[in-house]
């Protein structure tokens, strides 16, 4: 008897044990329910900050001004449509003193413009951003034979004062001396750089970057300026005292004649929700490998 009830005994504890280890397992498992809850609501609210960091926005952008930034505005038009596909943006490439006028009077958001501001535009108020550095490169066709010029020599073939390219080496012909049309800011930077502003004696005129760049490719005796960005292998940068224009040579200051790529801005004046995102997002760090894939360099 005393051996039955200490076997009962036995058992009615094993049974207390196992159903406090239910208990226990239970209570681990509805913990675990609730940390993992705890989790998924973190989680999501997480997911719903991100999805909130940028606002859908809406409304179209105008820019107008610099043909030279054509490369650059593509490429940020486009890489901006990954953010804001819901923002159209109109371009005008009307050259950089149109476009700064343009963005002072407000007719469009924004103005475009490839040289430093004028001191009478900032007067205005015109306010510039850097977007990008670019180097206006000196070109000639791939037959010329001359590799190497001086600033000094760049302003004397411009001006006047060398007129024939074997006063440099090269062959016995007649400089062709081809440039931009008045109010572009590839000429005027190029005109400020080298000291012969309002000075140049030009053979031809254009209206674009790319008729500069098509004349010197189909006349061997011809010399113009382009934006780095705009040469390609129907014309030959020459070196400006032994330095190369190139992206590095921009970027360190070696490379004498550079100049800004500018949003233009009026100071004081608020810009649409579209046009001052659009801003933010071409003058941050986040676009720099942008700018280097359209042949600029990131400031």
């Amino acid at each position: 008897m005393k051996k039955f009830l200490a076997l009962l005994m036995a058992a009615t504890l094993m049974m207390a044990v196992l159903a406090g280890c239910g208990g226990t397992n239970n209570g681990g498992s509805n913990a675990g329910n609730t940390n993992n809850t705890t989790a998924n609501n973190t989680a999501d609210s997480g997911a719903a900050d991100s999805t909130g960091d940028t606002a859908a926005l809406s409304g179209t952008v105008n820019t107008d001004g610099s043909t030279s930034m054509k490369d650059v505005m593509g490429v940020l038009t486009e890489t901006y449509r990954d953010v804001q596909p819901d923002v159209p943006r109109n371009h005008s490439g009307a050259g950089s003193g149109a476009g700064t006028g343009a963005g002072l009077a407000g007719t469009v958001d924004i103005g475009l413009s490839s040289r430093a501001l004028k001191p009478e535009e900032e007067e205005k108020g015109a306010v510039g951003h850097t977007v990008a550095l670019d180097g206006v490169a000196i070109v000639v066709n791939p037959a010329n034979g001359v590799e190497d010029l001086t600033v000094e020599q760049i302003a004397q073939i411009f001006t006047g004062e060398i007129t024939n390219w074997s006063e440099l080496g090269g062959e016995d012909a007649a400089i062709a001396v081809l440039g931009r049309e008045d109010g572009s800011g590839t000429r005027s930077a190029f005109e400020e750089i080298v000291g012969v502003d309002g000075a140049c004696k030009y053979t031809n005129e254009y209206s674009s970057t790319g008729d500069v760049i098509g004349n010197v490719a189909s006349n061997p005796n011809a010399i113009g300026y382009a934006s780095l960005s705009a040469v390609d292998d129907t014309v030959k940068a020459v070196k400006v005292g032994g330095i190369e224009c190139s992206e590095a040579t921009i970027k360190d200051g070696s490379y004498e004649i550079q100049r800004p790529f500018l949003m233009v801005t009026l100071e004081g004046a608020e810009l649409s929700a579209a046009a001052e995102d659009f801003l933010r997002y071409a003058t941050s760090a986040d676009v720099a490998e942008y700018i280097a894939a359209a042949g600029a360099v990131a400031p």
